[in-house]
């Protein structure tokens, strides 16, 4: 019996080189701000083509026919590839594209750092490098560049939208710089739900003082709830980050047991895939984090 996965291959081998013929490089991606950024970069002179429909879970994600269908009309693909898109590798191997699919890794120039505060003490390499504005200025520079070796004939576009993207971003950052710029930031102690946030605190000069979750994507036990206050009792946290996606109900029980102030951060791979996606979703990230410091140290401010 035909299943449908092999249905699907079918198809995929049927239309492979309609997408080819329409003109324009495809360029597919992975993650929503990957769509932000090359979409950005390329203008209309290609078509961005998400790898996986909106609303998965990339950390759980596996490759549906329709995927496989969708990568071999591709011209390149951007990742993160550094292990929050693996799904990408399986469905290129799926689709028997890896010799022929030209890969652009996005954070090939950018400095990696281990996920910080975690209460197990282990070192893992923290794959978020897309909530931060610095490391995703670098990455659209990498990007920009290594699609110009692909498609010279666009590459002056690449890089004169590449610079223009990434001078927006950085205004965005200094404008919330200058928002905390009296504050004393040295002492800040903060946990996030999510071990995602590094790049991001690193912007402004901070670090994650402990991460609440045991694993990627996994919620605490009971027993591990406890450990948690307990722990964050002991280190000082004055505002704990959650996302918009954990539930309340541990976010509810760590606010009644220590008071602690709770704000909403985002992940930043879920909803539409958007060209301006990107900037909506790290201008709240932003907001929330020098809020909260406000909010910390509001005596401070304007001194």
């Amino acid at each position: 019996m035909i299943n449908r996965f092999l249905l699907g291959l079918l198809f995929a081998c049927l239309l492979a080189g309609a997408g080819h013929a329409a003109g324009k490089p495809r360029i597919g991606i992975t993650l929503h701000p990957y769509y932000s950024f090359v979409s950005s970069i390329v203008g209309d002179t290609a078509e961005v083509v998400p790898l996986i429909g909106e609303g998965f879970n990339p950390h759980s994600y596996r490759p549906q026919p329709e995927d496989i269908k969708k990568c071999m009309t591709l011209d390149a693909l951007v990742v993160n590839g550094i292990g929050h898109d693996e799904f990408a590798f399986e469905i290129v191997e799926a689709a028997g594209m890896q010799d022929k699919l030209p890969f652009v890794f996005a954070n090939k120039d950018v400095s990696l750092i281990p996920v910080s505060g975690r209460l197990d003490g282990k070192k893992v390499v923290n794959p978020h490098t897309f909530v931060s504005v610095t490391a995703s200025v670098r990455q659209i520079y990498t990007i920009a560049k290594e699609l110009g070796v692909l498609f010279p004939k666009h590459a002056e576009i690449y890089r004169k939208n590449a610079r223009a993207y990434a001078g927006k971003l950085r205004g965005m950052k200094a404008e919330y710089m200058e928002r905390i710029a009296d504050l004393p930031l040295m002492d800040f102690r903060c946990a996030t739900i999510h071990g995602g946030y590094d790049y991001l605190f690193q912007d402004f000069g901070l670090q994650v003082t402990a991460v609440i979750e045991p694993g990627h994507g996994l919620r605490p036990t009971a027993s591990q709830l406890a450990n948690v206050i307990d722990e964050i009792k002991n280190l000082g946290v004055e505002v704990i980050f959650t996302e918009m996606a954990f539930p309340d109900k541990y976010v509810d029980t760590i606010h009644e047991e220590t008071g602690i102030r709770i704000r909403h951060l985002s992940h930043l791979t879920n909803g539409e895939y958007s060209t301006d996606g990107f900037e909506k979703g790290l201008r709240a990230n932003l907001d929330a984090l020098t809020s909260a410091l406000v909010d910390v140290r509001p005596g401070e401010q304007g001194r």
